[in-house]
């Protein structure tokens, strides 16, 4: 079989020969860019679809590839079980009993029997525990229940987070954000609001507008608070009052209250936060395969959580750099109900988008389903690829060919669509036989699917899921209630209701205090400057916000610029008065000169010269320098695109460097192939030619033939023909000597075509890259002290 493991290519398995019935040698190897266009699978229960649509994601995790995997039935988390020592005591947690059972064996010997099917099963394939382990290094690999915490559970109600400002801008696609958030929270609560006529999807969608836009996030506790008292006075042209009376704000506000403290709901506010970075790569930058196990929630929960997870990939999306490669994967096993050719789930606007608008962010989005007659084809004729395995029936069939003459009609192919020939294909498919239509490779091709390296035992249980992920729950805490209450203000702390007296010059200002208590202001100092970093030769240029708050005391050096704290604070900030009814902590008398304000000023300039520093990285495999405040891990994870991209352009070059050689190779051996044969036979010929002459003529002389001198004569011809024999002999000899030469410069060239792939996936291998480090300083001339002042801060409040 040829060598399937090459550089973005995905081995899927083998070509079939359908009119025949058997499997060919040759291997079916997808191109991973192609998935860019997208892809779908269809095919009934026992057609091999799960094993395909598995193969596919092992093979992006070989190559690095992140996915989010929405998993619906549960049998997802196979990706997990993968053994490279293929033990039976691997397995023997995994077996299903009742499998078992059903053999009449014991779970040990059931699991043994299962360890050798794989051993078997992989070898036949090509496969072996190496690339197992391969599989497990190049990828991390983790389940997410969200709403449960048998997995690694997934906190996506505790904060509506506002999306950045790019999906803002888009006003269609902010559109389409508010309004499936606000159907999907109302899902929650049974409510099945249409967009145009509910009143509550009308309310809160103007809600969530509102505060997106303005870019405050809002937690349910805050939402539940604006519904009974909108921050709005108008709703269209109507009073909110006219257009929704507070007794019946107060309804909806009591329902989502119940849905809050309802204990079955608390799983939904533990756990990670919903982030798309966080889920497709590790703290390290390592590619994940984050499994979003969805089979244990009810159908409400579950287009609620699908939906936030789309919207949430759309703004991920969109904060990421066009490129032509396969930079990561969104795929979502049984689409049925999600993506419907009629009505408008909460899911449909952000598929449809991604169908459209993904390829050019280079994340691929993959559907597979069993039920192919309630699907948006119209929707699919985005995608490029098409998995189809057998079918239940002939409404499906049909249906399946609709979306492919769509396809080919969107690709422009609708002239080259053969119905008929491909009708023909689907009706012979049997067990592990898919047909592949991709829209980039011309005709469809037949094959089998190869095996798969994860064990496929079927849907997970929460157990096992909690066994799989055990060690990687987040831990989450708040709290408690009485830390909470060591937080009130201690009278004895010697505050003054009367606040101190300065000269006019000494500049003082007071941070915003809340409500909810009297205000015990402490003194400290507070300055901010505009640091500049600039480097012209890196293109280095950034403008950084500095902002200290430090202890200002009684001692010689009243201020320490090393014990002081980082504040989020602007100038604007500040305010001019002190709240109603504050207390003052003591003033020290360093505070009270208002010369000493210059002074400090002058020294935290001079503290910014000596301590302030920009520390980039650079890589020396791509020639990348980090951005200006861009982590290590973030700056890794964009260098794999880059690096990707690069790495593609290689191998394409690569091939068409020795696409020449390896073909002129091969016409000079299949003609000293062809020359070999000639020569054998004509040897050949000319010896049985000189055995017969010499034997007639030895014969004629035996029988005392008068024609003695002419038996001699023959005799002496065939002798003569013994010579070319030999001539005609090392000519073949010759012959099969430049064969065998030619052979060996065809292997010489494949050695060194496979070197250099080898040498180019490790100086492509960015994520184990040791970067080097520079660092940019700023100048004196390029810090600019914006305030250096006396500022009250507030401590303590004392509830009233």
């Amino acid at each position: 079989m040829q060598d399937f493991e090459k550089l973005g290519i995905f081995y899927l398995g083998r070509h079939y020969d359908l009119a025949n019935r058997k499997p060919l040698d040759s291997p079916v190897l997808y191109e991973s860019r192609d998935l860019v266009t997208h892809g779908v699978c269809v095919g009934m229960t026992g057609s091999g679809k799960t094993g395909l649509c598995l193969s596919l994601l092992e093979e992006a995790a070989m190559d690095s590839i992140p996915a989010l995997i929405i998993d619906p039935k549960g049998d997802l988390g196979n990706l997990l079980l993968t053994f490279p020592d293929l033990k039976p005591d691997d397995f023997l947690p995994w077996v299903n009993e009742d499998d078992a059972r059903r053999k009449g064996l014991s779970t040990q010997e059931f699991a043994r029997q299962q360890a050798e099917l794989w051993q078997k099963g992989l070898a036949a394939w090509g496969q072996d525990g190496q690339r197992i382990a391969n599989l497990r290094r190049n990828c991390d690999f983790a389940i997410y229940t969200p709403g449960s915490d048998a997995g690694i559970p997934v906190s996506v109600v505790r904060s509506f987070a506002a999306p950045p400002p790019e999906l803002v801008e888009d006003r269609e696609l902010f559109r389409e954000r508010v309004s499936a958030t606000a159907t999907a929270l109302l899902g929650l609560l049974g409510i099945n609001a249409d967009p145009i006529q509910s009143r509550e999807h009308i309310l809160i969608s103007t809600l969530l507008d509102q505060a997106w836009r303005n870019g405050q996030d809002l937690d349910l506790p805050a939402l539940i608070s604006q519904i009974q008292a909108p921050p709005l006075a108008r709703i269209g042209v109507l009073e909110t009052e006219a257009f929704y009376p507070s007794k019946d704000r107060f309804q909806l506000a009591m329902m989502l209250n119940n849905l809050l403290a309802s204990p079955g709901f608390e799983a939904w506010l533990e756990g990670e936060p919903l982030d798309v970075q966080s889920l497709l790569y590790d703290a390290h930058g390592k590619p994940r395969m984050s499994i979003l196990s969805i089979a244990h929630l009810n159908d409400s929960e579950r287009m609620f959580f699908v939906s936030l997870l789309l919207n949430q990939t759309l703004s991920w999306m969109r904060q990421q750099s066009g490129t032509t490669s396969l930079r990561a994967l969104l795929y979502m096993d049984e689409i049925f109900g999600y993506l419907p050719p009629i009505g408008e789930p909460p899911s449909k606007r952000p598929f449809l988008t991604l169908l459209k608008q993904a390829r050019a962010f280079g994340l691929g989005v993959v559907l597979a389903t069993q039920n192919p007659v309630d699907l948006d084809y119209k929707a699919l004729s985005n995608a490029g690829t098409w998995w189809i395995g057998r079918l239940q029936t002939e409404r499906d069939k049909n249906r399946v060919l609709d979306g492919l003459e769509g396809v080919a009609a969107s690709a422009g192919l609708s002239g080259g669509f053969d119905r008929q020939k491909i009708d023909q294909m689907l009706s012979g498919l049997g067990n592990r036989i898919f047909l592949m239509n991709n829209v980039h490779r011309g005709a469809p091709i037949v094959f089998e699917t190869r095996w798969a390296m994860s064990y496929l035992r079927g849907p997970l249980t929460r157990s096992q899921i909690r066994m799989l992920m055990q060690g990687r729950k987040p831990v989450v805490a708040g709290p408690s209630g009485a830390a909470l209450k060591s937080r009130a203000t201690n009278s004895s702390d010697g505050a003054s209701a009367i606040r101190p007296v300065l000269p006019p010059d000494v500049p003082q200002y007071f941070v915003p205090a809340r409500s909810g208590g009297a205000v015990v202001y402490a003194p400290k100092l507070f300055a901010c400057a505009d640091v500049k970093f600039l480097d012209p030769k890196r293109q280095i240029d950034l403008d950084r916000k500095i902002a200290l708050l430090a202890p200002i005391t009684s001692d010689a050096t009243p201020i320490s610029w090393e014990d002081a704290e980082e504040s989020e604070l602007e100038a604007g900030d500040l305010e001019q008065a002190p709240a109603e009814g504050a207390r003052f902590l003591p003033l020290p008398p360093a505070a009270g000169k208002a010369k000493n304000y210059a002074s400090w000023s002058r020294d935290f300039a001079n503290w910014l010269y000596a301590n302030q520093r920009l520390d980039l990285f650079y890589s020396p495999s791509t020639g990348e320098t980090s951005k200006p405040e861009e982590s290590e891990r973030d700056f890794r994870i964009r260098l794999q695109t880059v690096a990707r991209e690069q790495r593609d352009a290689a191998v394409t070059e690569l091939r068409k460097k020795y696409e020449t050689k390896l073909r002129t190779l091969e016409d000079k051996i299949r003609r000293a192939e062809q020359l070999l044969r000639k020569e054998k036979q004509e040897s050949q010929s000319e010896l049985i030619s000189s055995v017969i002459s010499i034997g007639t003529s030895i014969f004629g002389a035996l029988l005392g033939s008068r024609k003695t001198s002419t038996a001699l004569g023959k005799a002496t011809g065939a002798i003569k023909g013994v010579n070319r024999i030999r001539k005609q002999s090392q000519q073949a000899g010759f012959a099969e000597d430049n064969l065998e030469n030619l052979q060996a410069q065809y292997e010489e060239l494949q050695q060194q075509i496979e070197q250099e792939s080898e040498a180019l996936a490790a100086q492509y291998d960015v994520a184990n890259e040791q970067f080097e480090t520079f660092t940019v300083r700023p100048k004196k001339t390029h810090i600019a002290v914006k305030l250096c002042a006396l500022v009250w801060t507030p401590q303590e409040r004392e509830e009233v």
